[in-house]
């Protein structure tokens, strides 16, 4: 194995010239997306202590966590980074900013796959044993066993394990195990066999390289590969290649089939029904053309800004209890308006995509608001439901005369901002607390190879754990990673996470900013407001304004009144 030692006093340094708020002006362009669900699969929110279940192509941010259970899967992407779990195995999404991903994992098995890393691009993995940070491209597997403790193999690549003084660099085709308190032990170990989890990994890493999609759009574009099996390629000379769903049904338009959830920090959020819909619905632009939808993915941009839902508001008064809802998808060169905080760097990347310009939004003729219209009751929006069946017929002259708002001013319901309670919850061993991730940086040291024929010394407790091989599955079995203990009566203590960098505050509770959004109805939480509400004040006023976004019909001139013949100034009389 090879070994670089590294300080930690220069890795402090490199993290305290880092502005600690440069990401509080904006939402980062990226998030993680649920790509992947087998088996029972739980998620809780940010904020948040009750579990959900997890569904696909929902967004997961700073704060969210995932659990699956005994003999299920879940995939997280995050464009060039792929992380894949496995059973049994508890996820918490620590920090995601433009140049960091920070994942902590307390139980069970993670296989972390990296296509490429940018040179300013930040990726740790925390685990009770101690912070893991890539260092290269790779494929990473990270198994948490409450008897052998942490094992991390690194089938190619690079990772530094450790982060206090003399941490080492493991490099490809080797294996290492972390134990413990003061002293960080690094015990290389042999390499553990190939097993289910592995292969099953290793063939959605094919699919991911053999897409044809990546000739259109950047590999860092999350979901790309999706579309292969769900629609064709068509080159267009007025929008380039344009990708059509071949899996549709009659009367499908885009954002029609899903719903709307609530997600700080951009509030109504789409979470799209369609496998495959995670990519042209947070990306680029729709368009119709010879009586179908296509998507307009625009120029090849690396790391395309991540947005909610490319869509119009518009306010309907149909005479309907409690108010209609609609919304229409923006199509190429019609600007994205985010209705959250921002600023104009974020604006311009998230437009970026479809060469968008600067447009008086007054003065817009939105091409999609005939075909692509799609209404229902405000109960049904705010409600967290799928709308499909519960849109709300309008009539032409309502589809045109419609006003476009900023955003529904309505408040998200409790289920719109967490989900719907797990029908199978994770069991009593994982708790419901937010796991607590540390910075305690401890001396690392370095053990010589231990193998399953070493002898083991008499008196010493828990060393013979220790030196056990990282896996003893048969190659047969299926994947099983290391269960976490099972269920105690006595209370459960939160996970203890080792990091390199300290998370973010926690967000407030769902019901503390649920109560505060009712005061600017629709509008999300600011920064400031956030920050308030986690110190136990009142949230406080909006600072932002609001972009209007009436579509009206073009000032008319005003009629000049006729120019009279000015007389001539009189003289005036000299005084005596």
């Amino acid at each position: 194995m090879k070994i670089r030692t590294r300080t930690w006093l220069a890795g402090f340094l490199l993290l305290a010239a880092t502005p600690v708020v440069a990401q509080t002006d904006a939402p980062p362009g990226r998030v993680g997306r649920l790509s992947f669900l087998s088996g029972s699969v739980s998620l809780q929110v940010s904020g948040d202590s009750q579990w959900s279940d997890a569904t696909i192509n929902y967004p997961l941010y700073t704060g969210d966590r995932i659990y699956v259970d005994q003999g299920g899967r879940a995939e997280i992407e995050f464009g060039d980074i792929t992380l894949r779990i496995s059973d049994a195995s508890d996820v918490t999404i620590t920090n995601v900013t433009d140049d960091l991903i920070q994942i902590g994992l307390s139980s069970g098995t993670v296989r972390l796959s990296v296509n490429s890393l940018d040179s300013d691009d930040s990726l740790e993995l925390d685990t009770p044993g101690g912070p893991l940070v890539v260092n290269a491209p790779g494929t990473y597997r990270v198994s948490i066993s409450p008897v052998r403790g942490t094992l991390v193999a690194v089938d190619h690549g690079s990772m530094m394990v450790g982060g206090g003084d003399g941490a080492t660099d493991v490099e490809g085709g080797h294996a290492v195990a972390l134990t413990g308190q003061d002293t960080l032990e690094v015990s290389d170990v042999d390499m553990p066999p190939e097993d289910d989890f592995d292969r099953w990994g290793a063939d959605r890493d094919r699919g991911l390289v053999e897409s044809r999609t990546a000739q259109y759009v950047d590999r860092s574009t999350p979901g790309y590969s999706d579309l292969d099996a769900a629609g064709e390629w068509v080159p267009d000379p007025s929008y380039g290649p344009v990708w059509y769903p071949t899996v549709v049904e009659s009367g499908w338009a885009p954002y029609r089939y899903g719903r709307w959830v609530w997600v700080e920090p951009w509030g109504w959020t789409w979470v799209e029904s369609e496998p495959w819909g995670y990519a042209p619905f947070h990306y680029g632009r729709w368009v119709y053309v010879d009586s179908r939808w296509g998507w307009v993915p625009g120029p090849v941009v690396r790391h395309p800004c991540y947005a909610p839902a490319l869509v119009v508001f518009v306010g309907l008064d149909n005479g309907r209890r409690g108010g209609v809802q609609a919304w229409f998808p923006l199509a190429p060169r019609e600007a994205y308006n985010p209705w959250y905080h921002t600023n104009d760097r974020y604006r311009n990347r998230v437009n970026v995509n479809v060469n968008v310009t600067v447009v008086d939004y007054d003065r817009v003729r939105y091409a999609n608001r005939d075909r692509g219209f799609t209404a229902v009751s405000s109960e049904t929006f705010r409600g967290g439901v799928p709308v499909a069946r519960r849109m709300v017929p309008v009539s032409s002259t309502q589809v045109t005369s419609a006003r476009v708002i900023v955003h529904p001013q309505i408040t998200p319901t409790i289920t719109a901002m967490r989900g719907r309670p797990s029908i199978a919850p994770p069991p009593p061993v994982i708790t419901d607390e937010r796991v607590r991730t540390v910075v305690h940086p401890i001396p690392v040291r370095r053990q010589p190879m231990i193998t399953q024929a070493q002898p083991q010394p008499q008196g010493q407790p828990g060393q013979q754990d220790q030196q056990a091989r990282p896996d003893q599955r048969p190659r047969q079995e299926p994947a099983r990673p290391a269960q976490p203990a099972q269920p105690q009566a006595q209370p459960v203590v939160p996970p203890l996470l080792r990091a390199r960098r300290p998370a973010p505050p926690a967000d407030p509770g769902v019901q503390a900013r649920q109560q505060a959004i009712e005061q600017h109805p629709g509008r999300p939480l600011e920064p400031q407001q956030i920050q308030n509400l986690r110190q136990g004040r009142p949230a406080g006023p909006m600072k932002d304004r609001e972009t209007p976004r009436d579509v009206r019909p073009a000032p008319q001139p005003r009629p000049q009144p006729p120019q009279q013949q000015r007389p001539e100034p009189k003289k005036k009389d000299k005084p005596n």
